[in-house]
């Protein structure tokens, strides 16, 4: 039987310790872009990924955290609309991040958490990178789990993910984690990923930061500056 899967692509429980954890990393990570990039008051801001769930503390921590909210454009494609009423001034837009709907730098900054191990294929991350890119006036910042942290983050499943592919997605379907075993639900990067990824636009600064869980890497993060 296929276990089931919530609209924050995880199988950890509202309160358990997973979530806990997650949301510690979460505020590290809100704590590094603030350090980082430094948005001033007047900016405007994209977060893409915003999703519809409402049970973990974590979810949607930049629309909570983001002492600006009318610099909010919070994008994804869950139905999040219901953030317009819990943070007046942002606002919501339907948007997919490998099509965003917005003209060429059109944000000052652009964040997007745990969502480029979910778009597909390689060339699809490539491709929301490039989108994120486009959109940006002046910087980035985007997380995604480490693939060499020893437990995959989504399914709480050890070291299986350490496997190649082709060997560890059928091990995921045998025990029931059907929905991680496709490729274009979990594609899980490293941080050799990320620079390769990052490598081929010249016009932006990237630097490499990492949230970790009890001193070893959980989470990547790219930063980009237009350079």
């Amino acid at each position: 039987m296929s276990i089931a899967v919530n609209a924050q692509y995880n199988t950890a429980a509202p309160g358990s310790l997973a979530q806990r954890l997650a949301t510690r990393a979460r505020n590290d990570m809100f704590a590094t872009f603030m350090a980082e990039l430094k948005p001033q008051p007047a900016e405007t801001m994209l977060d893409i990924g915003v999703t519809s769930d409402q049970t973990y503390e974590s979810s949607n921590y930049f629309e909570a955290l983001y002492p600006v909210k009318a610099a909010i454009t919070a994008a994804g494609i869950d139905d999040a609309s219901f953030l317009e009423t819990q943070y007046p001034g942002v606002r919501f837009v339907d948007a997919n991040i490998l099509s965003l709907p917005f003209a060429d730098g059109s944000f000052d900054c652009v964040h997007s958490a745990a969502v480029w191990e979910h778009v597909g294929s390689r060339a699809n991350q490539a491709q929301a990178l490039a989108e994120v890119l486009r959109v940006a006036r002046r910087g980035v910042f985007l997380t995604t789990p480490n693939r060499w942290f020893p437990i995959e983050l989504h399914t709480r499943v050890p070291l299986a993910h350490w496997l190649p592919a082709h060997i560890y997605r059928p091990l995921y379907r045998a025990v029931g984690l059907d929905f991680f075993a496709e490729e274009s639900n979990l594609n899980l990067l490293s941080g050799g990923d990320v620079r390769a990824l990052s490598s081929v636009h010249p016009h932006w600064r990237f630097r490499l930061r990492h949230a970790s869980v009890m001193g070893w890497p959980s989470n990547i993060i790219l930063i980009g500056e237009k350079g």
